[in-house]
């Protein structure tokens, strides 16, 4: 059987357990990014026209960024107030494994059904059902094709949700994840009215006062390894307070360690309130930076990954850096 025959019939276990269930929570992974979010909103779409019932729910604080999506304003914060909720089973989306759902498990009666659909090739298959395809560049891609699998076509409100999570996670169609089928969907998604410069201007372009005094904070610590393979930056405990910024504004600052011309990984470490140390990584393409992450227990993609170390920064930048380089050599 082709990879393609068994995404197919995937992609119709998803849909079955969808029709076998009355009520869902829909979770998305911690610090959700463009790609967490469409995911949550587009799988409460097609919910909707299942004729079922859905809690839509992240641990985190929401990129405000993302409120011009459908349904975005029915996502609860579980950080800010947990919501009093039933339901029949859980749709993860975005989730690279059990642990990126965070504190929102806490609400999971034990033994209940949980449809897992995501994309990155660390998934650890968490779920009674599970829907992995690591070569789509974002879950939208997968939650399209689960769409057309139901036989019903996206409105305007779920295109622009579907082509915000192709756009961020492809980083603007520039990534190597771009593959023809991303530039298929996409083309499909702008023939059905939605403004791809509005959203690349509002996602990609713009960036608040907040989030630029973060940048100049974090590229004042820029630094590289002696081969010049290797940059980092970090952001301490009380950076965002002190810049006015919020946790979106950490998206996107770990390219500038990696755009500089030589270097290989870029690292962006962010210093927790709690004690502990959270390590971005982005490849240029001659290590893998989710072996990497996996190694401190986290995980992602070849070229994007993340993890969590505990205790002190210095020692946290020294620990990864170290493995990075062992990576390259």
């Amino acid at each position: 059987m082709s990879d393609q025959q068994e995404y197919m019939i995937a992609l119709d276990e998803a849909l079955a357990f969808m029709k076998a269930n009355a009520s869902f929570l829909v979770v998305s992974h911690v610090q959700p990014d463009g790609d967490a979010i469409s995911s949550t909103v587009v799988i409460s779409w097609l919910l909707e026209r299942l004729g079922k019932r859905a809690v839509l729910i992240n641990e985190s604080e929401l990129p405000s960024r993302l409120q011009y999506l459908v349904h975005f304003d029915r996502i609860h914060s579980y950080k800010r107030q947990r919501p009093e909720a039933s339901f029949d089973a859980v749709i993860a989306v975005d989730c690279a494994d059990n642990r990126r759902i965070g504190e929102v498990s806490l609400m999971f009666p034990e033994g209940i059904p949980l449809l897992n659909i995501d994309h990155h090739p660390t998934n650890n298959r968490f779920g009674t059902v599970n829907v992995i395809r690591p070569n789509a560049a974002a879950t939208v891609e997968m939650l399209y094709d689960l769409i057309e699998r139901a036989g019903l076509e996206p409105d305007l409100d779920c295109a622009v949700a579907i082509y915000t999570g192709l756009l961020t996670d492809t980083g603007g169609f520039r990534y190597s994840n771009t593959t023809p089928r991303v530039m298929e969907i996409a083309a499909k998604l702008l023939a059905a009215g939605v403004s791809g410069s509005e959203l690349a201007d509002q996602l990609l372009e713009k960036m608040t006062a907040a989030k630029l005094k973060l940048l100049q904070t974090s590229l004042a610590r820029l630094t590289f390894s002696d081969d010049l393979k290797i940059g980092w930056l970090y952001i301490g405990k009380d950076d965002l307070k002190a810049c006015g910024a919020v946790p979106e504004d950490l998206e996107g600052i770990v390219n500038y360690a990696l755009n500089v011309d030589g270097v290989e990984v870029g690292i962006l470490f962010k210093e927790t309130s709690d004690g502990g140390v959270k390590a971005s990584l982005r490849s240029a393409g001659k290590a893998d930076v989710a072996e990497i992450a996996q190694s401190f227990g986290g995980g992602g993609h070849v070229r994007a990954s993340g993890c969590r170390l505990e205790g002190d920064l210095g020692e946290a930048i020294k620990r990864v850096v170290e493995e990075v380089r062992k990576a390259l050599v």
